[in-house]
């Protein structure tokens, strides 16, 4: 019998890192869409091109989000409570950094 060493790293994979980062920032987008397109009539003082700061901010903030579940879930091993705490890691942070990237989007418009 060899000896194993669970917290042993997993390598780190690209593709789903991109893939999760990808997944995190199309729900930003959605979420931040459904705020910006439901403004009928905007303040003037926010200017022409007020949703594009949100448009980008929020899920670039969902990108790093998404990223971050992907290398949380780097350190869960198989293991059944510690894979339970990655996946509540993971989505605790990721619906921080969503939090962030909505008030940092929409700071000086409809976040006042």
């Amino acid at each position: 019998m060899t000896p194993t060493n669970a917290f042993a790293p997993q390598p780190f994979q690209p593709a789903p890192f991109i893939k999760r980062s990808v997944i995190g920032a199309s729900i930003a987008l959605a979420v931040i869409a459904f705020f910006v397109f439901s403004v009928n009539t905007p303040k003037p003082e926010w200017g022409t091109f007020w949703m594009v700061k949100p448009l980008i901010i929020t899920p670039l903030a969902g990108a790093a989000g998404g990223g971050a579940t992907y290398l949380v879930s780097l350190l869960g091993t198989q293991n059944g409570w510690q894979k339970a705490l990655a996946i509540v890691v993971s989505v605790v942070g990721y619906i921080i950094a969503l939090w962030l990237g909505i008030v940092l989007g929409l700071n000086g418009t409809l976040w006042d």
